[in-house]
């Protein structure tokens, strides 16, 4: 099957027991037993819950994975990941994640025992520089959460190879339906399924995938053991917003594409960041490893006060935190997504209080436009 006809049937598309075209919501935490010397498929939902299943099947079988693990959050899909290392391992992580990737670092995780290198990951020569003799993994994102620097994955993998690591990839921003790690043979894919894989703004999830039969094994034991499972519900949630990833995502970036020509345009717009422009740094490998350049754009105003009067006047876009929704979200991540993350840290990255990033739903781009201009001409 061709792809996107895989996401649409691709790992459990029926129910099997009823034939059912959507999988039932099995609100169940435990199940008869009829035989205890042959322990059934399901026994208690923490371990296996058939609406669940049916999501982590849809979810390895579009990454090209062997294995998929639904929990309550992205980030509890991350913490869970991070504990295939164990107390004194060392990681090397890209410098441009995520606020609450760093947080849990810095801060959960440090005081476990485990220590983290930040590095520019798109320099491949100063992630080899910061493997240690207990260096265990690597950790990247790309494009990165928000300025959208680009990590080359075949190089990374390269490294990770060469040296016995654990390869690990955020692909929130892209999905599957854009780039598949897998492919350049990273260990484990993330995600936060709240943003662009449930694609409405109504569920909390996070996913994750592995390549092989043993790395699958280990994270089922961390999942079952840890406990951070998603409900039944927001995993008919999310498998039923994945049938969609295709038609939104398409939809999406095209009118992103849009937006981020015009902004470049703009007299007040000091930067663009956005992977679909030419000249961004990363263009060439981003177009070489993905399928497009997705939905999110960022953008620099002059100062905070700037952006804090765009936020104020503009009407179509959300202004909150998250982003992949039908609806266009804007946000601040100085004071949203990176706000755990220490002003000077925040600034070595190049994160400014200018920053906008706004991830592009499903309106009509001619209105989308429309509205930043009055909002941004307003400032």
């Amino acid at each position: 099957m061709k792809y996107r006809t895989r996401i649409i049937h691709g790992g459990r598309d029926r129910d099997p027991y009823t034939g059912a075209s959507s999988i039932p919501i099995y609100q169940a935490s435990t199940f008869a037993q009829e035989d205890p010397d042959q322990p059934p498929p399901y026994d208690y939902s923490r371990s296996d819950n058939p609406t669940r299943e049916a999501l982590e099947l849809s979810i390895a079988e579009l990454e090209g994975g062997v294995a998929g693990f639904a929990y309550a959050s992205g980030m509890a899909a991350i913490s869970s990941a991070l504990m295939l290392f164990q107390p004194g391992d060392h990681l090397v992580v890209t410098n441009h994640i995520y606020g609450g990737s760093f947080r849990a670092l810095t801060s959960l995780f440090k005081r476990w025992g485990l220590k983290s290198t930040f590095v520019e990951a798109s320099n491949a020569n100063e992630v080899r520089a910061a493997i240690l003799p207990e260096t265990r993994g690597l950790f990247v994102e790309t494009p990165a959460n928000p300025l959208q620097q680009i990590t080359d994955l075949k190089a990374m993998q390269e490294i990770a190879e060469q040296h016995g690591l654990i390869s690990m990839i955020d692909n929130t921003f892209m999905s599957p339906y854009l780039q598949r790690p897998f492919e350049y043979g990273f260990d484990v894919v993330l995600h936060s399924a709240t943003k662009f894989l449930g694609g409405h703004s109504d569920v909390l999830a996070g996913l994750a995938v592995a390549r092989e039969d043993d790395m699958g094994r280990r994270l089922k034991r961390i999942q079952n053991t840890f406990g951070a499972v998603l409900g039944p519900q927001d995993s008919w949630i999310t498998l039923r917003g994945i049938k969609t990833l295709a038609v939104r995502m398409d939809a999406q970036q095209a009118a992103a594409c849009q937006i981020a020509d015009y902004l470049q345009g703009h007299a007040a717009i000091n930067n663009v960041y956005f992977p679909g422009l030419s000249d961004h740094p990363g263009h060439a490998i981003h177009e070489a490893q993905a399928d497009g350049p997705g939905a999110v754009v960022s953008f620099e105003l002059a100062d905070g006060a700037t952006v804090l009067r765009v936020l104020k006047q503009v009407k179509l876009p959300l202004v909150a935190v998250s982003l992949g929704g039908v609806e266009s979200i804007l946000s601040y991540p100085a004071k949203m997504s990176h706000a755990a993350m220490p002003p000077s840290e925040r600034q070595a990255r190049g994160i400014t209080d200018g920053l906008l990033r706004l991830s592009v739903g499903l309106e009509d781009v001619d209105d989308l436009i429309a509205d930043l201009d009055a909002a941004i001409g307003g400032a």
